[in-house]
């Protein structure tokens, strides 16, 4: 790392109508240097990013990008200027090819016809250069991409030549721990080689193990900057919320009473022979890596993927489920990975996204009942601390950690026996984090059997009684809470050692 500034950001600022998004920002990031950005959602980092990426224009103030000027761009030039974001949500075509996709708009050519046999040598040789060689098939089409896979597309886009500074937009929340450990392995070359790195994510753990400085925003301003060695979780958090909240979550002991949930022998596309249980109040931590088969085998159990075999019992009684309608009447409830796209209808309402799964029980004749609706709703709202302005508001308008409050919001309506939890804290922020971990930690004590999947290592040893690892489809022997750790985890993802 140098004192050269590559970036410059200097008395920002940015409105949008009744709210006052960015307010007299000024930092820089150096060359060799990985800046975080932190800072509780609607804090203003993904208006900051939008601005450097061209997509939203500034209102005062200046940006200098290697000296040059960048502050009224539009998204081509800026990345022309040597800016790149890679984005929170990968924007993929989905019917060509994961290849045409990293290179889309600088396709090779001969003779005015695209070259695909280059496209996918270069591709190959991208993704090996940024550590990811082996995850991709270039061949494969955009839409049969998993959401990690993705993410992969979005870095390697990124990193073609002319890069100055590249952002990370939550880069690792589609990943597993042995893929982020790939990305920070690049980013620490890319610092190497004199690039400007600014990370954003909500993991603070990955900020205090990959970042050099630490940008910390709440409100659209500037709350300080610190150097991470030099600084805790645990302040940082009281400078992003301006309060005490601790870092750290765990859940007491349980006793393990009747088992709610049990497969047997499951076997489908993506599995062999899977076996578990989870008890009534008991939290079941699923971990693995990109590819291992937990949200396929969450799907199957949920009726959204087919079975080929084996059975699946709630309270002892065999189930038929061919259907998500079949497993909601079988008292499972699902919460997916991917909340916007499977989870929510953005563009309804918060009382019809949290009353979706009990529709048939609020209903006459095929007619919702209004005050019904209420009725069921807007105890949970206010029991959740769902901050919205009204029923009525529609979700997609909310914070991601008030959109996964709704997802769950429509479980507890629909009262399940079982619960699927798929990545319940992906891309929010750490004080809604800490309100869905204790939420979650609520409705075991409750007596609902949940199945949390999470790529987060600490996640899990927070809040699961116990773990098992998928791995080729295979699942492991549990794991107790008192023996479990993050090495043993991933040395059985790995296949280095049994469980």
């Amino acid at each position: 790392m140098t004192d050269t500034p590559i970036l410059e950001i200097r008395g920002v600022g940015k409105a949008f109508p009744n709210v006052r998004a960015l307010a007299n920002l000024a930092f820089d990031v150096k060359r060799g240097e990985v800046v975080a950005f932190v800072g509780e959602n609607g804090a203003g980092k993904s208006t900051l990013l939008k601005i450097l990426s061209g997509d939203y224009r500034l209102d005062e103030g200046t940006v200098l990008l290697d000296g040059q000027e960048v502050s009224h761009v539009g998204p081509l030039e800026a990345r022309r200027a040597g800016f790149r974001l890679v984005r929170q949500e990968p924007e993929i075509v989905p019917h060509i090819s994961a290849a045409e996709n990293i290179f889309v708009g600088e396709l090779p050519q001969k003779r005015g016809i695209i070259d695909f046999s280059q496209l996918r040598s270069d591709a190959r040789a991208l993704l090996q250069e940024c550590g990811f060689a082996g995850l991709i098939d270039p061949e494969a089409m955009g839409d049969t991409l998993s959401p990690a896979q993705k993410h992969v597309v979005e870095i390697a886009r990124a990193l073609k030549p002319g890069v100055k500074v590249i952002a990370f937009d939550e880069p690792t929340s589609s990943l597993t721990a042995d893929e982020t450990e790939r990305l920070f392995t690049l980013i620490r070359a890319l610092r190497q080689r004199g690039l400007g790195v600014i990370y954003v994510t909500h993991r603070l753990h990955e900020v205090m193990e990959i970042s050099d400085r630490i940008v910390v925003l709440r409100d659209g301003r500037l709350v300080g900057i610190k150097e991470t060695a030099s600084v805790t979780p645990d302040e940082i958090i009281r400078m992003m919320v301006g309060r005490d909240l601790s870092y750290g979550f765990s859940r007491s002991e349980t006793t393990r009473s009747e088992v709610v949930l049990e497969v047997t022998n499951l076997t489908s596309r993506y599995h062999r022979d899977i076996s578990f249980k989870i008890h009534a109040g008991e939290i079941l931590g699923f971990a693995g890596l990109v590819g291992a088969g937990r949200t396929e085998l969450a799907k199957v159990i949920f009726g959204d993927l087919h079975k080929r075999s084996g059975d699946v019992r709630i309270m002892g009684e065999l189930t038929r489920i061919k259907s998500p309608s079949d497993a909601i009447r079988a008292s499972i409830g699902f919460a997916p990975e991917d909340r916007k796209g499977e989870g929510l209808i953005l563009v309804r309402s918060v009382i019809e996204n949290a009353s979706m799964a009990v529709f048939s029980r609020l209903s006459r004749w095929g007619v919702l009942r209004s005050k019904m609706m209420v009725d069921t709703v807007a105890p949970l709202i206010a029991s959740l601390e769902i901050k919205t302005p009204s029923l009525e508001q529609e979700v997609g308008k909310l914070s991601g950690g008030n959109q996964q409050k709704v997802v769950l919001a429509r479980w507890l309506a629909a009262k399940p026996k079982v619960l699927i939890l798929d990545e319940p804290t992906r891309a929010v922020d750490v004080g809604a984090k800490a309100e869905i971990y204790r939420l979650i930690d609520n409705l075991a004590k409750s007596g609902i059997a949940i199945m949390l999947i999470s790529s987060e290592m600490p996640e899990l040893l927070a809040l699961a009684d116990r773990i098992v690892v998928m791995q080729g489809g295979l699942l492991s022997a549990p794991i107790e809470k008192s023996e479990a750790s993050e090495e043993r985890i991933l040395n059985v993802a790995l296949g280095q050692q049994a469980a």
